[in-house]
């Protein structure tokens, strides 16, 4: 593996860094809208998933919650 001295590792560094697309303001805002919009769906459905499978455990086997 060669060796780089750390004056050009960050030079690399900064090189590679130039070329990231940061994302705009907005962009940031709608997927973090979004990331919540789904973990929201997400929580609700398997709430009732569980709520189902209590259901159906407590009438088959005549338990009481």
């Amino acid at each position: 593996m060669a060796q780089t001295n750390p004056l050009q590792f960050l030079q690399q560094v900064r090189a590679e860094v130039s070329k990231v697309v940061w994302p705009t303001r907005r962009e940031t805002l709608l997927t973090t809208v979004m990331v919540f919009i789904m973990a929201t769906l997400t929580a609700i459905f398997f709430f009732f998933v569980d709520w189902l499978i209590r259901n159906g455990l407590v009438l088959i086997l005549g338990a009481t919650s």
